[in-house]
């Protein structure tokens, strides 16, 4: 089996977290540069994890959710996983 990169073709997984992160930034009134800057992630990444371009480290999908004030597990619970 080929390993996974980071910047691999869209899998459906990152793409419905990534729905499930900018469905919640926008039902908070967040711009995605501010929800990036509260998460302490560069824009360009973030914009990357909402389109399911990125396969996001856990580490980032815990500072999102705390950035949105919610747990990682509602991020998932959202995206259908």
């Amino acid at each position: 089996m080929p390993r996974i990169s980071a910047s691999h073709d869209k899998d459906l997984n990152l793409v419905q977290l990534g729905t499930a992160v900018r469905a919640r930034r926008a039902g908070q009134g967040l711009s995605q540069e501010a929800l990036a800057d509260a998460a302490e992630i560069d824009r360009s990444h973030m914009g990357k994890i909402e389109r399911g371009e990125r396969n996001v480290t856990f580490l980032n999908i815990a500072r999102i959710a705390k950035a949105l004030q919610c747990k990682p597990s509602d991020l998932l619970l959202d995206a259908g996983l």
